[in-house]
């Protein structure tokens, strides 16, 4: 596109609270070297934006929505050269490619991205706020665009394991090829996921099974030595009196077997929140669930048995879980127990069933104190719980001497979605029946719409009435 409208249809929020408008704004062009302009082709309704939606103490109406997936359409000066101190993609993206962002401006170049920690760029913005335009709307800016973009349209950048994805070609031209055709197979409102919802939910799973605190029940070995790394050489704690020498297992940690139990390895997690992010959390658990005892030595998740209590107070969300549940393939099943209840029933049962431990990690999906709170009573003695969920200006509901008192850790914040697209792309293809379909009472999204009907979409989302919602700009 050689030249840009100087109009668009946008979806505005207006301050204080609860005031979304869909009216003229003015398509804005390039304003750095590094900028890209996208026509958006899908925008997608978050659950983050009812923080705003709900007046967060903004004052400045601005274009609202931070999940966007378009074509480029203009490209900064920056773009097109060889510069090998850069990101890849100033070199390689071009107009017409079809691409996804985080929801986050990320540079992709400072120490902090260097790291990975790509939602919390020194440089960054989030979209969708009054510092930058978001992307409910017919074109966005995107500033930093080499660092932030993904480009669909290139099957290098997508890292999958192709034997997993792709039929038996070889690796090569063919393999390439197959990947291509499996990613271009994937529908537009699919990919869209990729922007926020999905990336959280495999980071929230990530981060929960490869806490130190969890490696005990995934290592069958107890403290510290779980923390296999830094403790090969040291005997166990508390052995058995009398090893059998005939038994290898009897000489781990420097002689002696373990005097952990098969109930000791059972890994006991709870989900607080069954809305898009909170599925999509449970899609990834499950599917790293399945996964373990999979690495070359077998170490790892070897014999771990898990237990999963997901928990909503809304009881169209549970049946909702407990429907897509069912349509998993039976790998995501085999190696453990997984329930849907109440907040009332999940207490009650975490209680019970664990001998009134607790669970050995929690996922809070929701961002609220009462879900923070509710994640503290259900999590164990050295437990962790990883939030996140986008949390406000209120204190988190509880006391320095209670987590002293607990040895409870806490993981809270923002996804780092740029990082984790290549592992949100895997589980977006592999598990397209959930993902893919749209109105089904196992598909994620519920429906597409036009921007006139943002305003009784965004009030029913908030009501709980509907649930993930895509736009389409050009309907």
């Amino acid at each position: 596109m050689s030249s840009l409208p100087e109009k668009q249809t946008a979806v505005r929020w207006y301050p204080p609270a609860y005031d979304i408008r869909v009216e003229e704004a003015p398509v804005l062009d390039i304003t750095d070297p590094d900028d890209a302009i996208v026509k958006v082709t899908l925008a997608g309704l978050c659950g983050s934006d009812l923080h705003v939606y709900r007046g967060s103490g903004l004052t400045k109406d601005h274009t609202i929505g931070h999940e966007f997936l378009g074509v480029v359409v203009k490209l900064g000066s920056n773009f097109g050269k060889q510069d090998q101190t850069r990101p890849a993609l100033y070199a390689t993206l071009k107009v017409g490619d079809k691409v996804v962002a985080p929801f986050t401006v990320n540079c992709g170049e400072c120490h902090v991205c260097r790291l990975g920690y790509t939602g919390r760029c020194p440089n960054g913005l989030l979209f969708g706020s009054p510092a930058l335009e978001g992307g409910q709307a017919q074109f966005i800016r995107v500033p930093k665009a080499g660092g932030t973009l993904y480009n669909l349209s290139d099957p290098s950048s997508f890292s999958l394991s192709l034997s997993s994805f792709t039929s038996s070609s070889p690796s090569g031209a063919g393999a390439s090829s197959s990947l291509a055709e499996a990613i271009s197979s994937i529908s537009d409102s699919s990919l869209l996921l990729l922007s926020d919802i999905l990336p959280t939910g495999v980071f929230a799973a990530l981060q929960i099974l490869n806490h130190p605190k969890v490696q005990p029940m995934l290592t069958g070995k107890p403290w510290p030595n779980a923390l296999s790394r830094m403790t090969s050489h040291m005997p166990l704690p508390y052995t058995l009196a009398h090893p059998n020498p005939n038994d290898p297992q009897s000489q781990q940690g420097g002689g002696g077997k373990t005097l952990l139990r098969e109930e000791d390895r059972v890994l006991n997690l709870a989900v607080v929140g069954l809305g898009p992010v909170g599925i999509c959390a449970i899609v990834s658990l499950l599917d790293m669930l399945s996964k373990l005892g999979e690495d070359s030595s077998g170490e790892i998740g070897s014999g771990v048995k898990y237990r999963i209590v997901a928990i909503d107070p809304n009881s169209s969300r549970r049946e909702k879980v407990k429907e897509i549940y069912d349509i998993l393939p039976a790998s995501c099943k085999s190696k453990g127990d997984f329930l849907v209840m109440d907040i009332d029933q999940a207490k009650q049962d975490v209680s019970e069933s664990t001998s009134r431990i607790g669970c050995t990690g929690v996922l809070e999906i929701v961002g609220s104190p009462q879900a923070l709170r509710l994640s503290y009573e259900l999590v164990r003695p050295f437990g962790v719980v990883t939030s996140v969920g986008v949390h406000g200006a209120k204190e988190v509901p509880f006391k320095g001497v209670e987590l002293y008192n607990k040895n409870v850790s806490f993981d809270f914040g923002r996804c780092p979605a740029r990082a984790m697209f290549p592992m949100a792309v895997e589980v977006l293809v592999k598990y397209q029946n959930v993902f893919g379909p749209i109105g089904e009472s196992t598909s994620l999204i519920d429906k597409i719409v036009p921007f006139k009907e943002a305003k009784q979409i965004y009030e029913d989302f908030d009501k709980g009435r509907v649930g993930k919602v895509l736009f389409d700009p050009w309907m």
